[in-house]
């Protein structure tokens, strides 16, 4: 939404307008793979502002340049015009570049950092951690998710990825922390519980995983949904989040239950786990189903086999969410190719 605010001011922003759901919007490449493709860019969010979320991650967890990231951030931030918050992802090799593309993506429009860390981090205590997110924080003005989960491989130094105790040193030393994506302990949410007692009075506590987040959100005030592929079950995310802080827990739940094929198929069809890495073509095949653009992505990355897809596409058809009859091998040219 492109608001300014300093780093004394990020909390109280991120309390009145980091709220809703927020989902992922993967870059879209030509056909040749030597450039980014700007209409499918456009597109997908127009289609994530019709179905109502209110901010997406702009995901670089795949194959692109810094140079490439930055044009994908303005993209999105001049066709969003406002109307979405852009959450910049650290997802490059070093803390250096990340801090670099960082500053470039909030001078193109970015207001929010995922906090990511490379694969070749590999700390040896909850120290090191703190240390790597202290230099980032310090770094940068946008404001700050913290991200404890599985992805990292941090729980051989705490089961929770990161320790309570750590993050709340966070959120005492670094002012632009906003929020924390609370996945530790995955599949348990004790790391959320934990979070949520013990900081959710001070940032923003989330869990992006819709069918935990649901149900929480019956029993907490859950603000805020961020973030992950909830574009797959197209408005339904945004409507059941509205639909519990407006106390009418039957209704969310009832829904929810009734998109279980597709949170399920969400959860199981993947073919790597969830702690190594995340499936990005499935993901941008599953939005692509919901009227996102799909199209190539660039090597290397997972590969989509025709059980996979047929799997996420009954899956929506099984919950009655909308799906394209489209045949699959569009998803692979786009509907914008360019």
């Amino acid at each position: 939404m492109s608001i300014s605010f300093g780093k004394a001011e990020a909390r109280d922003w991120a309390w009145e307008h980091f709220q809703g759901v927020n989902n992922v919007v993967i870059p879209s490449f030509s056909a040749d793979m030597t450039r980014l493709n700007e209409s499918g860019i456009r597109h997908d969010i127009r289609r994530v502002i019709e179905l109502g979320f209110t901010g997406t991650l702009l995901v670089g967890e795949v194959n692109i340049t810094p140079d490439e990231y930055n044009r994908f951030v303005e993209i999105a931030a001049d066709e969003a015009a406002g109307r979405l918050n852009l959450i910049f992802h650290c997802a490059f090799n070093t803390l250096e570049e990340n801090i670099t593309a960082a500053r470039r993506a909030q001078a193109a429009g970015a207001n929010l950092a995922l906090l990511s860390y490379p694969p070749n981090f590999y700390p040896t205590s909850q120290q090191e951690i703190f240390e790597y997110s202290k230099a980032f924080c310090d770094a940068v003005d946008l404001g700050v998710i913290l991200f404890p989960m599985t992805h990292w491989g941090f729980e051989r130094l705490h089961p929770a990825s990161i320790s309570v105790d750590v993050l709340n040193s966070m959120v005492d030393d670094f002012p632009n922390v906003v929020s924390i994506k609370a996945e530790g302990g995955f599949p348990s949410v004790a790391g959320f519980a934990h979070a949520w007692t013990r900081l959710g009075e001070r940032v923003l506590i989330t869990m992006p995983i819709i069918q935990e987040a649901i149900a929480l959100a019956t029993l907490v005030p859950l603000r805020v949904i961020a973030t992950s592929n909830t574009e797959y079950y197209s408005d339904t995310a945004p409507r059941m989040l509205a639909l519990a802080r407006d106390g009418k827990t039957d209704e969310a739940l009832d829904l929810l239950w009734k998109i279980a094929p597709a949170w399920r198929a969400n959860s199981n069809v993947a073919p790597l786990p969830h702690g190594h890495t995340v499936n990005r073509a499935a993901w941008k095949y599953q939005a692509w189903l919901a009227g996102f653009n799909g199209g190539p992505m660039r090597v290397p990355g997972t590969r989509l086999h025709s059980g996979e897809m047929q799997a996420y596409r009954r899956a929506l058809h099984a919950s009655g969410l909308p799906v394209t009859d489209d045949p699959d091998e569009a998803y692979f040219v786009g509907r914008f190719p360019e």
